[in-house]
């Protein structure tokens, strides 16, 4: 696929931007531990919601909900359901109290505030680092592949899928470490406004290219998606 300078200078000025954001907001992640990782307990609910929203979006999950939704027809939409209900929504309702009122900064403190520092709840804390381990280099590993194959795509430079994830996980990693809760929160909201506008913009641009004939035709469109699929219900 061919980009226009425009489309490149546009991908560039977004990687400078975060990375720039991220470097410009470390001095704030600089003062204490506190401020590093949960920053200070500073950052507003809206700006946690949106972050926690658009570090839902990835190119790799949109990739496997296309392949779904061709495979299983819209039957598929149900299949997302099954990660919020038993993460986000349990831990919103049940367990973000409890972890805010213990005051704690890791994971590994919480566990000691649950279950003491008996042998059992050493043997708890090794459990969830080997699960988080496993889960981290799993789900980094879907990432890498998936924005790879993307930017293969879509960036005109002869490089391979490998090559491509190798520099956009650089930025990225540049400015997390850097900056730290901040970093992530802000660069995040960034990304969520962005994919809004674009969001918008996909779909007024699909809009327009539908026409009237196309729509008189949906009926018998939806009959044969129906048939191919099965029972959408």
């Amino acid at each position: 696929m061919q980009l226009a300078s425009i489309d490149i200078a546009i991908i560039l000025a977004y990687l400078a931007g975060t990375l720039g954001l991220g470097l410009y907001i470390s001095r704030l992640a600089s003062k204490n531990m506190g401020s590093y990782f949960l920053a200070g307990n500073r950052i507003p609910w809206w700006a946690l919601g949106v972050s926690n929203a658009s570090g839902m979006f990835d190119i790799a999950g949109t990739m496997w909900l296309v392949s779904v939704c061709f495979v299983y027809g819209l039957k598929s939409a149900w299949l997302p359901w099954v990660w919020p209900i038993f993460n986000q929504i349990f831990l919103m309702i049940y367990l973000s109290v409890w972890l805010r009122r213990s005051n704690v900064m890791t994971g590994a403190e919480w566990l000691q505030t649950r279950f003491g520092k008996t042998r059992e709840a050493k043997w708890c804390q090794f459990i969830v680092i080997l699960f988080a381990l496993v889960s981290a280099v799993g789900f980094i590993a879907y990432a890498f592949k998936g924005i790879g194959k993307f930017a293969e795509i879509f960036f005109p430079w002869d490089l391979s899928a490998d090559n491509y994830a190798l520099i956009i996980f650089s930025v990225t990693v540049l400015y997390v470490i850097k900056g730290g809760m901040y970093s992530v929160v802000f660069t995040e909201v960034l990304q969520f406004v962005l994919m809004t506008i674009a969001a918008i913009a996909v779909g007024i641009i699909a809009m327009s290219l539908v026409t009237p004939e196309q729509i008189k035709r949906q009926p018998q469109m939806v009959g044969i998606l129906c048939s191919s699929h099965g029972d959408l219900t």
